[in-house]
């Protein structure tokens, strides 16, 4: 018995050590569920995830960020979010692990990321005080009182079952175990019990640890994070039925200046090629926010107020569409697109057009004697961007959308209010979920994204993509169509050449154009023989402007480039 006694240690201590890091991990479940079920209650964006997620960005430097968006897309959020909780999950197998020995050193360390969330949530651009950090503090809260009891289900215990005639009884010094978590300074769990009689029929045999009370513990813990996350779901989905409802009853005045009919040649019946007006569903989305801002168009606001401005605006929604709409076509393309990416996108935009508005306020521009170049838009999410004024004044169709194809904004596009202005990357122009536009300067205001590298003015340069036959594509030998979009909005497209290998370049034939803010399709018919080939597209905007050869990032400002693709001919 008393050899049994000393090999127990051996055949416990590493169950213990496993189960310990399943306490960590069951901790770290409930208090994500407890925190998501406070942040249903504060609001979504609080949330413990989604603040370091949002802290993660905003501290990430302009090429990751581009890296990440060029290697996942609009699946970026997605990998973020799963990193952070990979990255807690495996700090909660390392705290429950070491709760085994440290309980209270365990549970302290759930807390203090709690307080990393909640300095995280305070920190945002969108804080709206103290209460955002309470999901954070509540979940830790619950993960370290989680952790703390499953650890002390855990620690070895002796029992008072005598071995032989003459055991000692149940206070005996030399029962069973010492616990580390009385001082939390370590702990060795005896397994000799009776070290001070050398005959075992002294000794008591020791239970390792309370196998029972672990179970039922741990099994309560899962159900009830189980339940505090569907709560919270619930909560946070019923939250923004308000919004979606508001969305759900808007109806879009008819326009009092409609977009012309599209040309019915401006959309090529090639397969392959992009439809000339994106559909909602499949139109890019390029953003910081992990958490769509589902805005109440009953409540929402937009204020435009600073420098220059005589009469300040606040509007509401229905405000905005009682005034006169427009309607236009307008191609809008991310800075991060790399050359022949698909983040660019045609869209029927509706809404009031922006000059108008900043007319009304009696904004002049800079041309004109106006002391404010820069115009800040504010999102709910707390993003800024910076757009020239001179821009929005110029005569463009810049506007306030309210509808995108026919509907209202999707949220994911910016319900109820976004700004759209052609000619100009979006990360300078198409603020979403805006609620603020502030006049100012550049030398006193940089945006989120200036601040980060990026350049204080982006219009967009002159690009075009091959969408058929795609890389890597094994045509047969003969006629295959090549064919693409090209875009230069507000110059619009003159010209699109291709070119095979190294042979000259011919030109292409353009699709009918619709208007200068808006991609032309093109194609071209190539007499295909067998072998690998290289096919390279460039264009010439409407002011004689040869798309660049050179090769560029998209930071700071775009990239630039010729694209080609590589196809063998069967």
């Amino acid at each position: 018995m008393r050899d049994q006694e000393k090999d127990l240690p051996k055949r416990i201590g590493p169950l213990r050590t496993a189960l310990g890091a399943l306490s960590g991990l069951l901790a770290g479940v409930a208090a994500l569920a407890v925190a998501e079920l406070a942040a249903a209650a504060v609001r979504p964006e609080a949330g413990p995830v989604v603040a370091v997620g949002g802290a993660a960005i905003d501290r990430t430097p302009a090429t990751v960020k581009d890296w990440a968006i060029r290697h996942f897309g609009t699946n970026d959020k997605l990998v973020l979010q799963l990193g952070i909780l990979a990255v807690l999950a495996v700090l909660a197998l390392v705290l429950g692990s070491a709760a085994v020995r440290y309980r209270r050193s365990g549970a302290a360390g759930v807390l203090l990321f709690g307080v990393v969330g909640a300095v995280a949530a305070l920190g945002r651009p969108d804080s709206v005080g103290l209460s955002d950090s309470l999901p954070s503090v509540v979940g830790a809260v619950a993960g370290a009182l989680v952790l703390y009891s499953l650890a002390g289900r855990l620690r070895a215990r002796p029992a008072a079952v005598p071995v032989g005639a003459g055991g000692a009884g149940p206070g005996s010094a030399d029962s069973g175990s010492t616990d580390a978590d009385s001082g939390d300074s370590g702990s060795k769990d005896s397994s000799d019990a009776g070290s001070g009689n050398s005959g075992s029929q002294d000794s008591r045999t020791p239970v390792p640890f309370d196998r029972r009370g672990f179970v039922l513990t741990a099994a309560g813990v899962a159900v009830g994070s189980t339940a505090a996350g569907i709560a919270g779901r619930s909560l946070g989905t019923a939250k923004g039925k308000g919004a979606i409802a508001s969305r759900d009853q808007v109806v879009l005045p008819r326009p009092g200046s409609p977009a012309r009919a599209v040309p019915a040649r401006a959309g090529l019946r090639i397969p392959g090629v992009s439809p000339f007006i994106t559909p909602n569903a499949d139109f890019y989305r390029v953003d910081t926010a992990l958490v769509v801002p589902k805005v109440d168009a009953g409540t929402w606001r937009l204020r435009i107020h600073g420098k220059g401005v005589r009469r300040p605006l606040d509007l509401g929604f229905e405000d905005l569409l009682r005034r006169e709409l427009i309607e236009r076509t307008v191609t809008l393309t991310c800075v991060s697109n790399e050359v022949g990416g698909g983040y660019a996108g045609t869209a029927r935009w509706t809404g009031v057009r922006l000059a108008d508005l900043l007319e009304e306020c009696g904004v002049r521009a800079p041309s004109r004697g106006g002391p404010a170049d820069q115009l800040v838009a504010r999102s709910v999410d707390g993003m800024t961007l910076g757009t020239p004024v001179e821009d929005v004044l110029d005569g463009r169709d810049a506007m306030l959308a309210v509808g995108m194809n026919g509907e209202p904004l999707p949220f994911e596009h910016g319900f109820p209010v976004r700004m759209v202005v052609p000619g100009l990357y979006g990360y300078v122009s198409a603020c979403k979920w805006l609620t603020d536009l502030e006049l100012t300067t550049f030398d006193s205001y940089d945006p989120y994204w200036v601040k980060r590298g990026w350049a204080r003015r982006a219009p967009i340069k002159t690009q075009s993509r091959i969408d058929t036959p795609k890389p890597f594509a094994r045509p047969k030998e003969g006629t295959v169509m090549v064919a693409g979009v090209a875009w230069a909005q507000h110059r619009g497209i003159d010209k699109v050449e291709v070119r095979v290998d190294d042979g000259p370049w011919q030109e292409a034939h353009l699709a009918a154009e619709d208007t200068r803010d808006t991609w032309r399709q093109w194609s071209f018919p190539w007499d295909a023989t067998k072998g690998g080939h290289t096919l390279s597209v460039r264009a010439t905007d409407r002011t004689g402007r040869l798309q660049t050869e050179r090769r560029t990032r998209t930071v700071p400002d775009g990239a630039s480039g010729w694209h080609s693709v590589v196809v063998t001919v069967g």
